[in-house]
């Protein structure tokens, strides 16, 4: 079996929450969805779990983190810069917020971090590593 990842992410309004991922470009599996979870496919490898707070609390009794607060962000590459403004774009369209942190312009590197309608934390980038020199001072190390 290759190797993936199934993110789960407690939502307050799960079909929102899917409109919103695939306005951003996820398809849903509906092999892995019903009224309490959503399985929403980025890539082969990469899959987000929706689930109502009612699903949720299945997995694990401890309490869902304040509104507002974050214990961390999932980053997805994209292939230009267009596509990472098209999604801060859509974001911002279908319940989410758009530029949550600072966008960050480094030449090789262009990224702009988005939330979705229950403030969870992606980062939208498009990088070019070939652009970067060897001892680029952005990085602080040489590569």
């Amino acid at each position: 079996m290759p190797r993936m990842i199934f993110v789960s992410l407690p939502v307050t309004q799960l079909e929102a929450s899917i409109a919103f991922y695939k306005a951003l470009g996820f398809q849903q599996n509906p092999q892995f969805s019903d009224d309490t979870a959503a399985c929403m496919v980025w890539s082969e490898a990469i899959h987000a779990m929706l689930l109502t707070h009612a699903k949720w609390r299945t997995f694990t009794d401890r309490p869902l983190p304040p509104p507002g607060t974050s214990a961390v962000m999932l980053s997805l590459a994209l292939d230009s810069r267009d596509a990472v403004d098209a999604m801060n774009r859509a974001a911002a369209a279908h319940g989410g917020q758009a530029d949550v942190n600072p966008m960050q312009d480094l030449g090789f590197m262009y990224a702009r971090d988005l939330a979705d309608p229950d403030g969870h934390l992606w980062g939208a980038f498009w990088m070019a590593p070939a652009e970067l020199h060897p001892t680029d001072p952005q990085l602080g190390t040489a590569q």
